[in-house]
């Protein structure tokens, strides 16, 4: 036997499909012998309203799509808890797509999105999706970048100032007298990740005299950093960075796994190579050597994007915004050490 239908429930309670549609949808209209008989056979019945059918039928769900480039990666999940708890004070629930830095699937996510007629996409895109997102506003669904500006894109978005951040992490590893600066992240298709380079090198052309090396790896991921930071252990020490700016928390937690773990090279962290990182997790004060990073607000990130797309789902032709925060450096134990140049 399949679901009971909501004829079924009118027929088990005597009153018409009209009554029970009031009863789940304006209950103020039925009278209270009639709406008691009609909650009492749903629940003898067992029956669950569609409700993925109703909102389609009134050209629009209750939910909002969110894309985010690694789920695995803390700031995403804090930055989506932001976003869930802003929908949730509107009565809307988040459905979250993890594109994992790939454009192709992405892409499904965008179409699945516009599939369930989603009130609103929120995305931190790897692809260029600008086209892509433009066709779902014309159709009636708006878009608002997170983690990335919208740079004259004609969309909102919330963001922070990450050549600001790179800029940060490198004038604080120079007060501490390093001069052989490695930068370490990855793939460079990413905005961020280039944005945080770009302030890294912008740090760096002001001290004649101070290198910065790139070494590009392929995630933002735990693993990509020890591979990294396995890679500089096994230099000669002459050879080494004497400081490394991670382009986020994981790759930073990676290679100061790899560092501690290469014992024979008698590496230690800071005194012979200082280490930043990027977003501020929660695992960052955590890690052995507690590691210094540059803060996101991750979570405002998420509510903030959530309140604009709410905004221009009401009013389509309200102002687009450019949201901007401004990072903050975290200092602890990966730079303050004794072995300053």
């Amino acid at each position: 036997m399949g679901s009971p239908s909501i004829r079924d429930v009118a027929a088990h309670a005597g009153v018409s499909v009209g009554t029970v549609s009031n009863v789940l949808n304006r209950p103020a209209k039925v009278s209270g012998p009639a709406s008691e008989r009609v909650l009492a056979a749903i629940k003898e019945l067992g029956f669950v309203r569609n409700d993925a059918a109703r909102q389609l039928r009134a050209g629009r769900s209750k939910t909002i799509g969110l894309i985010v480039l690694d789920v695995r990666n803390p700031f995403f999940t804090d930055l989506a808890r932001g976003a869930e708890d802003q929908a949730a004070t509107a009565g809307l629930s988040v459905i979250l797509g993890n594109s994992d830095e790939d454009p192709d699937r992405e892409s499904t996510y965008l179409d699945l999105f516009e599939e369930q007629r989603v009130l609103g996409v929120l995305v931190s895109p790897f692809g260029n999706v600008t086209e892509r997102l433009e066709r779902l506003r014309e159709r009636g669904t708006p878009a608002v970048l997170v983690d990335r500006s919208a740079d004259g894109s004609g969309f909102s978005s919330v963001s922070v100032d990450d050549v600001a951040g790179g800029r940060l992490a490198v004038e604080h590893l120079l007060a501490q007298g390093r001069r052989r600066i490695a930068f370490i992240g990855g793939p460079f298709e990413i905005r961020q990740v280039e944005d945080r380079h770009s302030g890294a090198e912008r740090a760096v052309e002001r001290h004649p005299g101070v290198s910065l090396e790139v070494v590009e790896v392929r995630a933002l991921s735990v693993i990509a950093g020890r591979a990294a930071g396995e890679a500089i252990a096994a230099r000669r020490p002459e050879d080494r960075p004497d400081a490394i700016f991670a382009a986020n928390d994981l790759i930073a937690m990676g290679v100061l796994q790899a560092l501690l773990m290469r014992g024979g090279a008698g590496i230690t962290v800071p005194d012979d190579i200082a280490i930043v990182g990027y977003d501020d997790i929660d695992f960052a004060s955590a890690a052995v050597v507690p590691l210094s990073s540059i803060r996101q607000p991750s979570a405002l990130i998420g509510q903030t994007a959530v309140e604009i797309l709410l905004e221009e789902a009401e009013n389509p032709s309200s102002p687009r915004r450019q949201v901007v925060f401004q990072p903050e450096l975290i200092v602890r134990e990966s730079t303050m050490g004794s072995g300053a140049r």
